[in-house]
């Protein structure tokens, strides 16, 4: 067993659990803050802090196990403004982005971002590609963004970085990536229905008939 102190009181533990295990585990009911329990969500978004260390850094919950000492609690929703937009009605994205997050070029380069993020990301350097304009170094680089929304409240410029981020991978997608003719075609197939009796038959097929199948499929 180990010691840790949850939202500032002091429970015994089983050592190796996860911090939303231990949670559970001393009677916590946790609402808000467990999704996927796999690290996928973001939704179990922490701050911690270890024994005789007084600096306090980010976690997943579910994917972080507890240490003797330890004290955490579950980071608070915080209110960053979304911009509301349509993906295919924008005209210039990339000069879009400044209307839509016109504190985006506010960073003063503090790095705290970076620092709160659990996923080891550089948030700060995504930040600046976006307003430059390479939106797809930004999607590659958020690939891991759970959008826990940790790089948010440390952000003295007021930039909800995650937010930006995904901005700038949705834009990446709709205007500047090319789509494979391949699936439009299946798509335009689909719109027209084409394969509505195929549908049909299928949702009809009991259990073995759909398992022989899959088995013949090539």
């Amino acid at each position: 067993m180990v010691t840790v102190e949850i939202a500032g009181k002091v429970y015994q533990v089983p050592a190796g659990i996860t911090l939303l295990k231990a949670l559970w585990y001393t009677g916590h009911e946790v609402i808000r803050g467990a999704g996927c329990l796999g690290g996928f969500c973001g939704a179990c978004a922490t701050y911690y802090r270890t024994k005789d260390d007084p600096k306090v850094k980010t976690c997943l919950a579910c994917s972080f196990a507890v240490e003797d000492g330890m004290a955490f609690s579950f980071a608070p929703p915080f209110p960053a403004r979304k911009a509301i937009y349509q993906i295919s009605e924008l005209q210039d994205p990339k000069q879009d982005l400044f209307e839509l997050y016109p504190e985006a070029p506010m960073c003063r380069n503090c790095n705290a971002c970076t620092e709160a993020c659990p996923q080891s990301i550089d948030v700060r350097e995504g930040v600046w590609r976006a307003v430059f304009g390479d939106f797809k170094s930004v999607s590659d680089m958020f690939m891991n963004c759970v959008m826990c929304g940790l790089c948010a409240p440390v952000c003295i410029a007021d930039i909800a970085p995650n937010l930006v981020a995904i901005y700038a991978s949705r834009v990446q997608g709709a205007h500047f990536t090319e789509k494979p003719k391949d699936i439009e075609a299946r798509i335009k197939a689909i719109e027209e229905g084409q394969y509505e009796k195929d549908w049909e038959r299928i949702l009809r097929m009991s259990d073995e008939e759909l398992q022989q199948a899959t088995v013949s499929c090539p």
